[in-house]
């Protein structure tokens, strides 16, 4: 069986505020999606975060989001699509300045919060995405929530696309996240995410709450690094996932 990556959003506190347990998630996930400072994140969490990546070999890619701390990205704020490209180029590049900083590269990018939700369903904005992440170094890849419009907007502008799915998340029978505060929404029980999350690499589709199968390449499993689970959850998926004997590795890595 072909490897597979474990990410998780890293690098979400902000000043004294601590959000999740990013040591312990470094010592389990493959690659680390960093918070660049507008939903989540500050130079000095950046610059420790990247640090910590580099010294245990976890690849590291640039988080943007929303400028919403209050709302942790994840309300949607009716910006242009310029204005998202102009976004999302900014992160980026405090993401590569803080990484080269701490002796790191960022390899990709990924989506936060409400910005990923609107670009996987509107083409203008996935489109505005993939066009920042090209016009900064089109050699990074794009970490695409799979079968939605980010795939479609990476592939078209010619950047290195890998789709993921989710360990925590549950999905509507059209392949989409569940909102959160719906119920099914989230998978907090560590036993049900990691089994879920084995099953859908090992029949290569997403498993949606119904349990239908929607078939799409996977190069990366995500667990949310705020959950408090979240370590739980990525212990007993990476366990299951190399008893399985699928190797675990960065899906971009320099």
């Amino acid at each position: 069986m072909p490897f597979i990556d474990l990410n998780s959003d890293l690098g979400e506190g902000f000043g004294d505020y601590v959000c999740g347990d990013d040591e312990a998630m470094l010592r389990l996930v493959t690659s680390a999606n960093v918070a660049c400072g507008m939903h989540a994140g500050d130079p000095e969490i950046m610059a420790r975060t990247f640090r910590l990546a580099r010294e245990r070999g976890v690849a590291v890619g640039a988080h943007p989001g929303f400028p919403d701390r209050i709302g942790f990205g994840r309300r949607r704020i009716p910006f242009s699509a310029g204005e998202i490209e102009r976004l999302v180029a900014y992160q980026i590049g405090a993401a590569a300045a803080l990484a080269a900083y701490a002796g790191h590269a960022v390899t990709y990018v990924k989506a936060h919060g409400a910005l990923a939700n609107v670009a996987c369903e509107e083409p203008a904005v996935a489109d505005a995405v993939a066009r920042a992440i090209k016009a900064v170094d089109p050699a990074l890849a794009l970490l695409a929530i799979a079968l939605t419009e980010q795939v479609k907007a990476g592939e078209a502008a010619g950047l290195a696309v890998h789709q993921e799915i989710y360990a925590d998340r549950g999905y509507t029978d059209g392949g989409a996240l569940i909102a959160r505060g719906q119920p099914g929404a989230l998978i907090e029980d560590a036993e049900a995410a990691a089994s879920r999350a084995l099953a859908m690499v090992e029949e290569g589709a997403i498993i949606a709450r119904s349990g239908a199968r929607l078939e799409t390449p996977i190069r990366s499993i995500c667990v949310h690094g705020d959950s408090p689970h979240a370590v739980a959850v990525a212990e007993l998926v990476r366990e299951r996932l190399e008893a399985a004997g699928v190797a675990l590795k960065p899906f971009a890595a320099r």
